[in-house]
């Protein structure tokens, strides 16, 4: 297994058609074991520099049962990738291994992995000066990082965990 790479993009229009392209195949194969389904991460944010993958959280009533999955979304071309680490949350990549096209993450809805993922994309959509932020600090670990994938991620979780703490003081405050 070779290092993947960081490859940042510059803000895709089509990302969101494939999101939507996506979402459809999920739903065919899932059904209504969907409780709900987003588009998360960087894609999902217009004008954000991003790695060229697209993430998609699907909220289910019960994760366990998410073992039920991995065939049916083999036939959509989605491989279960154990994660021992992600306790709240299973990961599906399509594509090859630092290759993706798409990140798979299914939680429970309303779960904290939930709220926290689209706490943060809405804040980033909301807060363009955040987002700006967000996108030179990316553009920063990427230039420095760029044969370390996971070191990159790592390294802008501060970030994240930041403006997801003060997006819930906000809507509290209101």
């Amino acid at each position: 297994m070779t290092k993947s790479i960081v490859n940042l993009s510059e803000y895709n229009p089509n990302w969101e058609k494939q999101f939507e392209y996506e979402k459809n195949r999920i739903i065919d194969v899932l059904g209504d074991k969907v409780v709900g389904i987003e588009h998360i991460g960087s894609t999902s944010i217009k004008g954000l520099t991003a790695k060229p993958i697209i993430d998609i959280i699907v909220g289910v009533q019960n994760l366990d049962k998410v073992t039920n999955f991995v065939s049916p979304l083999s036939e959509i071309e989605y491989e279960y990738v154990p994660k021992p680490e992600l306790k709240d949350r299973r990961f599906f990549r399509k594509g090859l291994w630092g290759q993706g096209t798409s990140h798979l993450h299914i939680c429970e809805f309303n779960s904290s992995e939930w709220i926290e993922k689209l706490v943060f994309r809405d804040y980033l959509r909301l807060h363009p000066q955040v987002a700006e932020e967000y996108a030179s600090l990316k553009k920063k670990l990427a230039s420095i990082y760029q044969f370390d994938r996971m070191t990159y991620t790592m390294k802008k979780e501060p970030f994240i965990k930041t403006v997801i703490e003060r997006a819930k003081r906000e809507k509290y405050s209101e």
